[in-house]
């Protein structure tokens, strides 16, 4: 992590840029991996184009039902993924917005992804999301497993 402001994740997973790319944009594929560890997807839509938007509702026990959304910006399969981020707050509106921007590079044992989120409006947040997406690329992880087995 740069700075208070800036996430960067980098995994490196067992399968090809292309299929790693299908996890992110592929809906049915997303729904079985998106969010940290115990976390259901009961609803989400992906319009994935530039300038199309995006939703998902993830559910959990101890959080109930939390929405995040955005709007793509790159697409270039399979190499780079570029999408907005916000939360819906309990009364509807949106909350601080970020921005995402996903490299899959193809390396001898598969893919090196590297996230890179920016601005978040403190530490505090750049680490809550921190933890989220740690957990969310343990389930890519797994379910990449089960997509190329």
């Amino acid at each position: 992590m740069s700075d208070d402001t800036t996430l960067v994740i980098e995994r490196i997973l067992p399968a090809d840029p292309e299929t790693v790319f299908e996890a992110w944009t592929n809906p049915d594929i997303l729904a079985k991996w998106w969010g940290p560890d115990g976390v259901t997807i009961p609803n989400h839509e992906l319009d994935v184009r530039p300038g199309g938007k995006w939703s998902t509702t993830m559910h959990s026990d101890e959080m109930g039902n939390r929405t995040v959304s955005g709007e793509y910006r790159t697409i270039d399969p399979p190499k780079r993924l570029v999408f907005t981020w916000g939360w819906i707050d309990d009364d509807g509106t949106r909350g601080h917005e970020t921005e995402v921007d996903v490299t899959f590079d193809r390396i001898e044992t598969g893919t090196r992804m590297k996230l890179v989120q920016t601005v978040f409006e403190n530490a505090h947040q750049r680490d809550m999301h921190n933890m989220g997406w740690d957990s969310s690329f343990d389930c890519l992880e797994r379910s990449l497993g089960e997509l190329v087995s």
